[in-house]
């Protein structure tokens, strides 16, 4: 079975950065995608989709570093569903994209010609305990 996520598309805010009481570093951030059709009339439309990835460990510390609001990137990862309650008691759920690489597309963040635009999870990246997420 496969469960495999690709979006290219831009950031709508800078990322939301948080530590986890286990010193766990994690990233929120929306991306758009878009997409353009003609309607039955010959016009063209314009739709997009908006996604909450979610980065883990060392892609949330790039993340932090290099990703900013406008940022386009490349983002592969997994579709995750996850139960909540709000502070109200409420049952919630939240569909997000756990990302395991991205690559910034539209240029160097840091000034450097020779730094790396990608950054990858390791192969152990799964969320820590759903007591721990801080979204």
């Amino acid at each position: 079975m496969i469960n495999k996520v690709t979006l290219v598309g831009r950031l709508g805010a800078d990322p939301e950065i948080r530590t986890l009481s286990s010193g766990t570093m994690v990233a929120k951030f929306s991306v758009a995608t878009s997409e353009s059709y003609k309607d039955r009339a010959g016009e063209w439309q314009e739709e997009t989709q908006w996604h909450d990835v979610v980065l883990w460990r060392n892609l949330a510390e790039r993340a932090q570093q290099y990703l900013r609001k406008g940022s386009m990137i490349y983002l592969d990862g997994k579709l995750t569903h996850r139960k909540w309650q709000d502070k109200d008691g409420n049952p919630r759920k939240t569909t997000e994209v756990v990302g395991a690489f991205f690559r910034i597309l539209d240029g160097k963040r840091d000034g450097s010609e020779g730094s790396d635009n990608s950054a990858a999870a390791p192969a152990d990246t799964g969320m820590e305990s759903e007591e721990d997420l801080p979204f």
